[in-house]
């Protein structure tokens, strides 16, 4: 019973569309109908809105954060791991938006900060490095992802490093337009206009 109030905790959560409801909220009609479509941060940047871009982001990761901490503090790590994973996913498939949201990258992160605050640390460091570096949200995210597994090995037991290595399978299945730009070369900066 535990894992499945996790689950649903994790999905209610992670299912709230903030990107699209700061967006509606201050005037600017639906997030996506511009940019990417997407209701993350990188897009609600696009709208030239940097407030509102950074409280999705920071909103986006919290409702990674609070129901997995919530989960571990209840019914323990299993819990947790589930609230994370369903967290995770509400995001990227809210019922509330027909199952169309966002590519998981702040909830990711989010998830990660209650698992394993160091291994966040280090996401964080590196999607800050490779988006100075190229300018590109998705390289960063998919750099980041990607190195998150490895650290995992090394600073937590299984099936963390497991759970976490899907959850980036996923992250990086939602970003396959985003790679086939990347690898033409016509993948827009951050904070290009629509």
């Amino acid at each position: 019973m535990s894992i499945i109030l996790a689950a649903l905790l994790g999905y209610l959560c992670g299912s709230v569309p903030f990107g699209l409801l700061l967006t509606k909220a201050a005037g600017l009609g639906d997030i996506r109908a511009i940019g990417s479509g997407n209701i993350g941060s990188t897009n609600v940047l696009r709208t030239g809105r940097k407030d509102l871009a950074a409280a999705t982001l920071l909103l986006d990761a919290l409702k990674g954060t609070v129901p997995v901490w919530l989960a571990q503090h209840m019914w323990g790590d299993a819990a947790a791991l589930t609230a994370a994973a369903a967290a995770f996913a509400g995001h990227i498939l809210p019922v509330w938006l027909k199952f169309r949201g966002g590519k998981g990258v702040a909830t990711f992160l989010g998830t990660l900060l209650a698992i394993a605050p160091l291994a966040a640390l280090v996401f964080a460091v590196v999607w800050l490095l490779v988006a100075y570096a190229s300018r590109w949200s998705s390289a960063a995210a998919l750099a980041a992802s990607g190195l998150i597994p490895f650290v995992l090995l090394a600073l937590r037991e299984e099936p963390v490093p497991l759970v976490y290595a899907g959850l980036m399978v996923v992250l990086w299945f939602m970003h396959r337009a985003n790679i086939m730009r990347l690898l033409a070369g016509s993948e827009p900066k951050i904070g290009a206009k629509p």
